[in-house]
């Protein structure tokens, strides 16, 4: 274990048992007494107000009024830390529970229990596919899935994963796609049979300006029927929508232009009509003549 750690692990135990031993301690970190004791002075020396007594009942404590952020971190950035450790716990199937714990004593802070993210309406193998994302990104190595678009064509993918984003309520994966060539959105819940490869990558997710260039945004103006007004209002924000006389919406909206985008449009099937762009009108068409061609 590294010095620093273990100066972090002996705190948290004193913070927790107020009392302790310098045998105790060297026993669980396999180090001798001596080095317990420079660890102790080293904490001394950081102004933390650890103190030994002897006798039967003597031992390394601390302070009960000692609160290690008092002098370090301000009560805002106190509950930051404890909010994103709690986030991250959620994410991550109570895997960052223990650093949340310490900290949360380190605070002395009862940590509210503010979030919670329920994977439970996901296929069982959703949750898993979502540490395989995540695995992959922080890893750098490339992901191999089958993809079902709203249409329900499916094809297979091999994409380098950059983000994950959660956006107007379903989770994205932003990955470059060695079959298209180009930055590509993946809805989570639509890829099927995601596989770590043991390939790795070098690509790094653009920086803002960058990303501008390489994702463009497309501005749709759509006028979807009556008929699909849970739809509309489930899924745009009030102020890109206005409501027709005759009960129909229009709705003027920005998107990250890709194959997403015109899957979502054609999601509303005979309900939707393309206003603007015309180009984007066009691909619509092309797309659902492509669909009427497999018919034929």
């Amino acid at each position: 274990m590294q010095v620093n750690n273990r100066l972090f692990e002996i705190l948290y135990i004193l913070l927790q048992k107020k009392k302790v031993t310098a045998k105790e301690l060297a026993e669980k970190f396999e180090v001798s007494t001596r080095t317990i004791y420079r660890d102790i002075e080293a904490l001394s020396s950081a102004n933390i107000p650890i103190y030994m007594s002897k006798g039967k009942d003597g031992g390394i404590g601390i302070l009960e009024e000692y609160v290690l952020n008092k002098s370090i971190l301000s009560e805002e950035e106190q509950n930051q830390i404890l909010f994103a450790l709690q986030s991250l716990e959620k994410m991550n199937g109570n895997s960052e529970k223990d650093i949340l714990e310490k900290m949360s004593t380190i605070f002395n802070k009862k940590v509210t229990d503010w979030i919670k993210i329920d994977f439970s309406n996901w296929s069982p193998s959703k949750e898993n596919t979502f540490q395989i994302i995540k695995s992959a990104i922080l890893n750098k190595q490339l992901i191999e899935f089958t993809y079902y678009n709203s249409t329900g064509e499916k094809n297979s993918r091999i994409v380098e994963p950059l983000q994950i984003w959660f956006k107007d309520k379903s989770w994205y994966l932003i990955s470059y796609c060695r079959l298209k060539n180009d930055y590509r959105f993946f809805k989570l819940t639509r890829m099927k049979e995601v596989k770590l490869l043991k390939e790795h990558f070098e690509r790094e997710m653009p920086e803002q300006n960058e990303e501008e260039k390489e994702i463009k945004n497309i501005i749709l103006e759509l006028e979807i029927s009556k008929e699909m007004a849970f739809r509309v209002y489930d899924e745009f924000d009030n102020e890109e929508i206005t409501k027709k006389e005759d009960g129909n919406f229009i709705v003027k909206v920005e998107f990250p232009e890709n194959e997403w985008v015109y899957s979502f449009i054609l999601s509303f099937g005979e309900y939707v009509k393309v206003l603007s762009p015309e180009y984007a009108k066009n691909i619509v068409k092309q797309k659902l003549q492509n669909t009427l061609n497999n018919y034929l």
